[in-house]
C-alpha cells in the first residue's frame, strides 16, 4: 500500500464524539512507552502526525487519523503502567470496552508489545480479553533495533510458547522497529488486504 495522504481528523473522549463509521478502521494501543506514536509516524510517513512523548500515558483520547482519504488510522491510549488517577484509568477501561464492542467499522487492532522484554501479564491479559470479546487483533513486536536479532527471536519464541499454552493458534504477528522502517510493508499490506471485510459489514 502506497500512503498517499494522511491527517488528523479528531479526538474523542466519550463514544458519542467518534466520527462516523464510513470507512474501515484500524486501531493501534499498547503498554504505555512501547512506542505506538512512533510507529504510527513511521507506518504512515508522516514525523509528526501521532505526537511524541517520552513520558508514559501521553494518548489520553481516541485520536482518528483519514488516510489516502479511504480507512482510518485510530491512536488508542495506552494500557498498563501509566502516571494517571485510578478513576481516569477506570473511565478509559469503560470507553475502551465501549470502542471494541460497539464500533461496527473496527477491522482489526493492532496490539503493540515491546520486543526487547519477555512475556508480561498485563499483555497476554489484553489480548484474552481482546479473544473474549471477539475482537480481530494482531500482534506487533516493537523497537526489534534496540536488541540483537537473536534476542529478538529468544523473546518472540517465549510469547509464542506462553500463548500457546492457552490459546489454539497465534494471531497474525509483525516484527516493527520505527527507526530502520522495519515492517511497514508488511503491515500496510495486511491493511490492504483485510479491508474486504468492510464491504461485507455495510
Amino acid at each position: 500500500m502506497i500512503i498517499r495522504s494522511a491527517s488528523f481528523v479528531t479526538s474523542s473522549a466519550k463514544i458519542s464524539q467518534l466520527p462516523a463509521p464510513d470507512y474501515p478502521e484500524y486501531a493501534f494501543i499498547g503498554r504505555s512507552n512501547v512506542g505506538k506514536s512512533s510507529l504510527i509516524n513511521m507506518l504512515v510517513g508522516r514525523k509528526g502526525l501521532a505526537k511524541t512523548s517520552g513520558s508514559p500515558g501521553k494518548t489520553q483520547t481516541i485520536n482518528h487519523f483519514i488516510i489516502n482519504e479511504s480507512w482510518y488510522l485510530v491512536d488508542l491510549p495506552g494500557y498498563g503502567y501509566a502516571r494517571v488517577s485510578q478513576k481516569t484509568r477506570e473511565q478509559w477501561d469503560k470507553l475502551f470496552t465501549s470502542y471494541i464492542t460497539l464500533r461496527e467499522n473496527l477491522i482489526l487492532l493492532f496490539v503493540l508489545v515491546d520486543a526487547r522484554h519477555e512475556p508480561m501479564a498485563s499483555d497476554l491479559a489484553f489480548m484474552e480479553k481482546l479473544a473474549l470479546n471477539g475482537v480481530p487483533f494482531a500482534r506487533v513486536f516493537t523497537k526489534t533495533d534496540k536488541l540483537s536479532a537473536a534476542d529478538a527471536g529468544k523473546n518472540r519464541a517465549a510469547h509464542d510458547r506462553v500463548m500457546l499454552r492457552e490459546w489454539e493458534s497465534l494471531p497474525p504477528t509483525f516484527v516493527t522497529s520505527a527507526a530502520k522502517g522495519t515492517g511497514r510493508d508488511e503491515v500496510l499490506d495486511y491493511i490492504k488486504e483485510t479491508m474486504i471485510f468492510f464491504t461485507g459489514r455495510k
